[in-house]
C-alpha cells in the first residue's frame, strides 16, 4: 500500500514537526511539508503527477483538504483514496469521517499502517467557480470566519494556537461578528433560483417532499438572508451541524437559508450550533443545480477559505465523489 500525506504548516497544528511524526508512524510514505499554496501545487505535481498513490492524505484544516483535491482535479489525476487528518481549526470534513484531534489523527496512522485495504466512506461534492468542496457558502459563517482570521493575525504567533479552536471562535462570533449585526446593519436580499432538477424540500418531519412548480427557473426563496449555502457534509466545524441534512436524499446536495434576525438567531444559537430542526425562518431545500443572486456583494467562503465577494454564485452536484478514509471504523493499531 503507497500513502502520500501533504502537511501544510499554516494549519493551526501543523508544523515540521508533526511531518517528522508522520514519517516515524509511516516511514514509507511520501511525505510533504509545505508553506504555501505554490509549494503545495508543487509538490503535488512532483510527487504524484507519475503514479498517485492507494492512499493520499491531508494534513491541515477543511481548507486544506478542499486545495488538494482541486490540485489533484487540476492535474487530471485519478484519486483512488482520500484521507483527512484534522491539524487545522474546524476539521468539519474530518470530524465526518470520525476523527477530529491531532492525537486521533496521529492514532489513525498507526492503525492506517496495519491496514491494506482501510475502510471508506464516499461523499459526493458540490462544484462552485470550477471547484468542488464539501461545502461553500455566505452570510455569517464567512464573516465569523474572516473575523477569526483576523482576530488570530493579530495575536503574536505563540498565542494563536491557545486562542484558537472553539473558544476562539465563540470569542469572535460574540465579540466581533454579532455586534457589527446589532448595530442595525440591514440583511441582504437573496433570490434561489432552482436550475438543475424539480426541487425538494425539507418539510417540518425532516422528509424530502416536492416543491409545486419547483422546476429549472423556479425561484424557490426571496427575501432576507443571515446565513446560506450548499453542503454535501453535515457539519462545517467544530460540531457546528449547519447542513443536518446533507445526506437526507442520495444524489442531492443540501441547499440552506437561514433568514431569522441576528438577535433571534443569537437567542436560538444552542439550537442552531445542534442542528435542531424545524426552527423559523429556515429554509431547507435538497437540489442538483441553483443560483443564488444577492442585492450587494457579500463574502462567499469555498470549503473553510474566503473566496472574496460575490452578488451572484452557482452551486451545483458536482459528477466527481470521493472515498475518504472512515476511520471511525478503522480497527485500532496493534
Amino acid at each position: 500500500m503507497s500513502v502520500a500525506v501533504l502537511v501544510n504548516v499554516r494549519a493551526r497544528h501543523g508544523s515540521e514537526q508533526i511531518g517528522a511524526l508522520i514519517r516515524n508512524i509511516l516511514p514509507e510514505a511520501t511525505v510533504g511539508v509545505t508553506h504555501s499554496l505554490d509549494e503545495a501545487r508543487a509538490w503535488v505535481g512532483r510527487n504524484l503527477a507519475a503514479t498517485m498513490p492507494d492512499i493520499l492524505l491531508s494534513g491541515g484544516g477543511d481548507g486544506t483538504a478542499v486545495t488538494l483535491l482541486n490540485e489533484v482535479r487540476r492535474e487530471g489525476l485519478s484519486l483512488n483514496t482520500f484521507g483527512l487528518l484534522p491539524l487545522g481549526t474546524g476539521n468539519g470534513w474530518a470530524r465526518a469521517t470520525g476523527v477530529s484531534s491531532k492525537g486521533a489523527a496521529l492514532r489513525g496512522l498507526g492503525a492506517l499502517r496495519g491496514n491494506p485495504a482501510p475502510p471508506t466512506r464516499t461523499f459526493s461534492l458540490v462544484e462552485t467557480e470550477g471547484r468542488v468542496t464539501p461545502f461553500a457558502g455566505t452570510g455569517w459563517d464567512a464573516e465569523i470566519l474572516s473575523d477569526y482570521r483576523q482576530m488570530l493575525d493579530a495575536l503574536p504567533e505563540e498565542l494563536r494556537t491557545a486562542r484558537g479552536g472553539t473558544a476562539g471562535y465563540m470569542r469572535s462570533l460574540f465579540s466581533r461578528t454579532i455586534p457589527r449585526h446589532l448595530g442595525g446593519r440591514a440583511r441582504p436580499i437573496v433570490r434561489l433560483v432552482n436550475l438543475g432538477e424539480p426541487a425538494l424540500r425539507v418539510d417540518a418531519a425532516g422528509r424530502a417532499v416536492p416543491v409545486e412548480d419547483g422546476g429549472p427557473g423556479a425561484v424557490l426563496y426571496e427575501g432576507p438572508i443571515s446565513v446560506g449555502g450548499a453542503a454535501t457534509t453535515e457539519e462545517l466545524g467544530l460540531g457546528f451541524k449547519a447542513f443536518r441534512f446533507a445526506h437526507l436524499v442520495p444524489g442531492r446536495m443540501a441547499v440552506r437559508i437561514y433568514a431569522a434576525s441576528t438577535l433571534g438567531a443569537t437567542l436560538r444559537m444552542p439550537w442552531l450550533w445542534r442542528g435542531v430542526h424545524p426552527l423559523p425562518d429556515d429554509h431547507n431545500f435538497m437540489l442538483t443545480r441553483c443560483r443564488m443572486e444577492f442585492d450587494r456583494a457579500v463574502p462567499f467562503e469555498i470549503g473553510g477559505d474566503l473566496a472574496g465577494d460575490r452578488t451572484s454564485v452557482e452551486l451545483a452536484l458536482s459528477e466527481q465523489s470521493v472515498p475518504l478514509v472512515d476511520w471511525r471504523r478503522m480497527p485500532r493499531a496493534r
